[in-house]
């Protein structure tokens, strides 16, 4: 894809969750890859549900994912252009309108259904006379309205399912606008993809069927140019369930509280459900050049939170120094590249660096019977400087004036040093800890 124009179309009725992420990774990393435009936009046509906090956190959401929109726009912004074309499909004989209530058309399906045929609109409006229309709208009742679909298979190659095909004639002719004046997804969606110049949309599997709709609206509307079409398999839930707004401990605001690494979230996302391994991305350019639409399963993928604490531990283990300088900093953490090095290897995630600079800087409790030895110790601790060679010369000679190794040496000294049992090579620990501060704690401890 070199040159493409993508979007990501969310409702902003909720937080995005990591399948929402899915989608939007997909199109802006192949739009990265090849130097071509993402855009965001809004369907905010359902005024009643449609709120601009969830907006603002969209867009924030995307941004901690490391995607920046080249343009954003709101459907909201746009009625007029949906009119003028919904005026032009009326003056075509492609928009008709409709009065039976919803009773009537379930009454209708049920009906079908019972005879063994399926449940598809019967076009019955179609044959109501200009004096049935005008009684309906003397009595003050408003029609909706349907797009008259061309009874044909619609076929198109698909960036991911390959050659499909959709049989319209066993499709009702959708709403395209309520009898309030608002307007379902169908009609703006196309339109604002015509005049944003959209070359590919990259969606859900669960659009499919829309595609044959919008290619036949695409045809009318967009002077016969149909952008290419890719569905992508969905992501469920560790246990197959469907994703939805509701679980908010797999929306993306839920997984960045929680400590998650961007990267690992975005590859976990991307790479899930697919014929590339789930690993650690050192970029989101690193993950660009991963994608490929083509070697996507076609079953749905899970979304473990257990997959994604392993890979956030990788990643995080990872990371260099110039990735994380400016984030140690922000939570108040100093050492520089030693301290990171040294303690990267013992965090989950990023915020464990604030419990190890902790254990550097002090104070910290210390439990242990073992004083004599430890003021044996404390007698023999090297002078200043410390380097990363003062833990071997000093243990070396820990070792050879009480006959004490391995565990009996080294588990009094890290516990009187640190506080805990376990944690980073104390060859790295010990500079940082410093020779007043390691003295201070072995005479604490012996005392």
């Amino acid at each position: 894809m070199t040159g493409h124009v993508v979007r990501f179309a969310p409702s902003p009725t909720g937080r995005i969750h990591i399948g929402n992420a899915r989608t939007a990774l997909l199109n802006a990393l192949l739009a990265r890859r090849g130097g071509g435009r993402f855009v965001l936009r809004f369907d905010d046509t359902d005024a009643a549900r449609s709120e601009a906090r969830f907006a603002d956190a969209i867009r924030e959401d995307l941004a901690w994912l490391g995607i920046q929109p080249d343009l954003v726009v709101s459907q909201s912004d746009r009625f007029d252009l949906y009119a003028a074309s919904a005026a032009r499909l009326q003056a075509a004989g492609r928009l008709y309108p409709c009065w039976e209530s919803a009773e009537t058309l379930d009454r209708r399906r049920k009906l079908q259904a019972a005879r063994g045929l399926p449940p598809v609109y019967d076009r019955a409006a179609l044959g109501l006379s200009e004096v049935e229309k005008a009684e309906h709208i003397a009595r003050g009742e408003p029609p909706y309205w349907r797009f008259l679909l061309d009874h044909r298979t619609v076929e198109w190659t698909d960036g991911v399912r390959g050659p499909s095909r959709v049989d319209c004639a066993s499709l009702s002719d959708p709403v395209l606008r309520r009898a309030d004046g608002s307007w379902l997804y169908t009609l703006p969606s196309v339109v604002d993809d015509v005049a944003l110049g959209i070359t590919d949309v990259i969606r859900g599997e669960d659009h499919v069927t829309n595609t044959a709709v919008q290619i036949q609206l695409f045809e009318l509307l967009g002077d016969g140019v149909v952008p290419r079409f890719a569905h992508h398999n969905l992501l469920t839930t560790a246990d197959g369930e469907g994703l939805s707004k509701r679980l908010g401990h797999l929306s993306i605001g839920g997984l960045r509280e929680a400590g998650y690494e961007s990267l690992a979230v975005a590859a976990l996302a991307v790479l899930v459900g697919s014929a590339e391994a789930v690993r650690p991305v050192e970029s989101l350019d690193a993950l660009a050049d991963l994608v490929s639409l083509d070697r996507l399963s076609r079953a749905p993928a899970r979304f473990d939170e257990r997959d994604l604490q392993a890979l956030n531990t990788r990643t995080v283990h990872a990371s260099g120094f110039a990735d994380v300088a400016d984030r140690l900093a922000a939570v108040g953490v100093g050492g520089g590249e030693a301290f990171w090095l040294a303690v990267r290897g013992n965090c989950d995630r990023f915020a464990d660096v604030i419990g190890w600079w902790a254990v550097v800087t002090g104070p910290v409790a210390a439990a242990t019977d073992d004083r004599a030895f430890l003021a044996e110790a404390a007698a023999l601790l090297p002078d200043d400087p410390f380097d990363t060679t003062s833990w071997t010369v000093w243990t070396d000679a820990v070792k050879t004036a009480t006959g004490r190794k391995g565990r009996a040496l080294f588990g009094p000294l890290r516990l009187a040093l640190t506080g805990l049992d376990h944690g980073p090579e104390l060859k790295a620990l010990l500079p940082l800890i410093g020779r007043k501060q390691a003295l201070a704690r072995l005479i604490g401890s012996s005392a």
